[in-house]
């Protein structure tokens, strides 16, 4: 069994979260086909006419999530939620470079609706994966390196039973164990928002993986559902 959900202490300063989690078996993960590559380019061209000149303050998902990385001390300029960081890169260098099949799914979805979106390999996942402060002995290895470290106390992880940190400062950056790659069969999606019009956003976006996943990845089993204070977690 596999489960994601919010810690209670978290949603107790964060009730406005709204998030879907998608979870798929049976992937196999490769370059994506010249068919996604051509959506994705256009769908990059179209975010750049929806979105160029503006800054994240002036888009509601992003201004929220600039809140919420405030709210546990960090600077949003410093440490941009993966959402605002794509949209930084693809404004300002013109373009998101292809990745693989389930990163570019996940990034072209993510500009698509100005929302952190990450596919999280489970293979080094221990029991389940919590949303929570993090207490500050936590075991955290970034991309590219393989050198641990421990998050800053009070910031917002995302952490199995074992204490592995799969992502930091909420939506800021995945830790090596967690990023797809050419092995991923297994993974996790997170969709989630925090401005006024998260809970229909944060859904069509599902709706949207699921329809992708189901063009490019037919042999995969794909199911979700819908996480909130009031539904915290999900289990498959």
């Amino acid at each position: 069994m596999t489960t994601f959900g919010y810690d209670t202490a978290l949603l107790d300063r964060y009730s406005t979260i709204r998030a879907s989690v998608v979870y798929a078996t049976n992937l196999v993960n490769g370059p994506s086909p010249q068919e996604l590559q051509t959506e994705y380019l256009a769908e990059q061209e179209a975010v750049k006419n929806r979105f160029g000149g503006m800054s994240p303050a002036e888009v509601p998902s992003l201004a929220a999530w600039r809140k919420a990385f405030s709210d546990f001390g960090v600077k949003p300029t410093q440490y941009r939620n993966a959402a605002e960081a794509l949209l930084r890169r693809l404004t300002k260098h013109g373009d998101i470079p292809s990745i693989s099949l389930l990163v570019d799914i996940g990034n072209l979805i993510s500009i698509r609706y100005t929302l952190p979106v990450a596919f999280f390999d489970q293979a080094a996942v221990t029991g389940a994966t919590t949303v929570r402060f993090a207490h500050g002995d936590e075991s955290f290895t970034d991309l590219g390196s393989d050198h641990a470290d421990a998050p800053e106390p009070g910031e917002v992880v995302f952490v199995d039973d074992a204490g592995l940190v799969s992502a930091r400062r909420w939506c800021w950056r995945q830790s090596a164990q967690s990023a797809t790659g050419a092995e991923t069969i297994e993974a996790i999606v997170t969709i989630e928002g925090h401005h006024r019009d998260a809970a229909a956003d944060v859904a069509a976006a599902c709706d949207d993986i699921f329809e992708l996943l189901g063009r490019y990845q037919p042999q995969a089993s794909v199911r979700g559902a819908q996480l909130s204070a009031a539904s915290p977690s999900a289990s498959f």
